[in-house]
């Protein structure tokens, strides 16, 4: 059984372009799954709905054209495949982030509190928008335990799980 998905089918002129790059921003930080051209999907529950309605209010008051549907997949394949691409995007943040902390290991002592606070804020966000945890996740929260215990110790323990 397939579960249900909250969708946003939106049309936005292409001139001026800067409707469409915000909310292209926008849905990329809801983390959306792409279905085809001016449709996204994104597991449903209260938040996911709340956020893509606003989204589509949005494409309206800009003069285009939005709706928001909730719908399950015709089959299980069909959500796996949702399921997969949207795992798959949030490996690529997940990699980036362990790139990112192993380079903050390098900078000196005084710059990494900074960095560490930096890198713990993209670890939330990141979580936010992760409805299928990959594998890549552990080693994200794992990189940034690491950069804290060589700071201090005791800071490794105030890694989001």
């Amino acid at each position: 059984m397939t579960g249900e998905w909250v969708l946003l089918s939106y049309r936005l002129p292409r001139e001026p372009s800067a409707p469409r790059v915000a909310l292209w921003r926008r849905l990329k930080r809801l983390g959306v799954a792409q279905v085809s051209d001016g449709l996204v999907a994104l597991p449903a529950d209260a938040r996911t709905r709340e956020q893509l309605e606003w989204a589509a209010d949005d494409v309206v008051e800009r003069g285009g054209a939005a709706s928001v549907w909730l719908a399950r997949p015709a089959s299980v394949a069909q959500e796996r495949g949702l399921a997969t691409a949207m795992a798959a995007a949030r490996a690529v943040e997940y990699a980036e982030l362990v790139t990112a902390a192993q380079r903050a290991m390098d900078g000196t002592p005084g710059e990494r509190p900074r960095l560490l606070a930096g890198l713990r804020r993209k670890l939330r966000e990141i979580s936010r928008r992760d409805f299928f945890p990959p594998a890549e996740r552990d080693g994200a929260q794992a990189a940034l335990r690491a950069l804290a215990e060589r700071m201090e110790p005791a800071a490794a323990e105030r890694i989001e799980r």
